[in-house]
């Protein structure tokens, strides 16, 4: 049974990593923006839940509130930060370290208006059922995998079937191949913002009620986008969903074999094997020589 609760908690803990993972997948693809402040990004949107939801606001002003947050600082970030560092042709590690910059402001502002230590979200939500014998889900594991299959589901279509996700897709390899079409290229580029940026709430939201939280959890969540997305394939949003509940998985089942504080290393180990054996990643296209 220990196996199946694990499955079932990998299963859940991999849907929130797919979403943020994926959130960061489609800024870098589009954009070739190493945008580290993704983590913030998720840390402000579950703080601002934390807020709403826990001073009486209620759930629904809870999720608008993170929602416009996220939004609203991948947008900024965008326009005030990368967008005066890419006109003044800014190396891609300048945009890194700006980003990682403000992420670590993120966190110490963050820890100096809600403290630093491990803070949760009491919902109703949030209590376990026993499904079988042995075996305890919350109803915010359900809701996990059915918003992650929902909004990827979404977003594959949006890629797949409307201009501005084509424009997307196009932005990276030839931005003068969007203007050809009458597009804004920065105003494609700010959409990757807003579309990768509130990815990220439901898994912000979800783990705010779950796990919980602290001001340095961004960290965790940028580094888990980031092996996904090498482990999934450098601007493949499938292989970064695939490899966000393959990460999640990771993580849940190696607690049969070794201690809790060894199981963000089993990470670290299928990024490095894949590095090695694979570099082009599961759904990656393997460059040419």
């Amino acid at each position: 049974m220990l196996a199946i609760q694990l499955a079932i908690t990998g299963l859940q803990t991999g849907a929130l990593y797919a979403l943020t993972a994926v959130g960061f997948s489609l800024i870098f693809g589009s954009t070739r923006i190493f945008h580290f402040a993704h983590g913030a990004t998720f840390v402000i949107a579950a703080y601002l839940f934390y807020w709403v939801y826990g001073t009486g606001w209620g759930l629904v002003p809870g999720v608008l509130a993170a929602t416009l947050g996220a939004v609203l600082f991948g947008l900024v970030l965008d326009r005030l930060v990368y967008v005066p560092i890419q006109r003044h042709e800014g190396s891609f590690f300048t945009v890194f370290v700006a980003s990682f910059g403000v992420g670590i402001a993120v966190q110490n502002v963050i820890g100096m208006i809600f403290g630093r230590g491990f803070t949760s979200v009491s919902t109703p939500l949030s209590r376990s059922a026993e499904i079988i014998p042995g075996v305890y889900v919350s109803p915010l594991a359900w809701i996990a995998m059915l918003c992650t299959a929902l909004l990827l589901g979404a977003l594959h279509f949006f890629l797949r079937r409307t201009h501005t996700g084509t424009a997307l897709r196009a932005l990276a390899d030839d931005p003068e191949l969007v203007r050809t079409f009458g597009l804004n290229p920065r105003r494609i580029a700010a959409t990757a913002f807003v579309v990768g940026s509130a990815l990220v709430v439901p898994a912000a939201i979800i783990t705010s009620a779950t796990t919980g939280l602290n001001p340095t959890i961004g960290h965790h969540v940028m580094l888990i986008s980031l092996a996904a997305t090498i482990v999934g394939g450098i601007g493949s949003i499938s292989g970064t969903m695939l490899a966000g509940l393959l990460l999640g998985l990771a993580e849940s089942l190696a607690l049969l074999v070794v201690d809790s504080q060894w199981t963000e290393a089993v990470t670290f180990a299928i990024l490095f094997a894949f590095i090695i054996i694979r570099p082009s990643g599961l759904l990656g296209r393997i460059a040419a020589h």
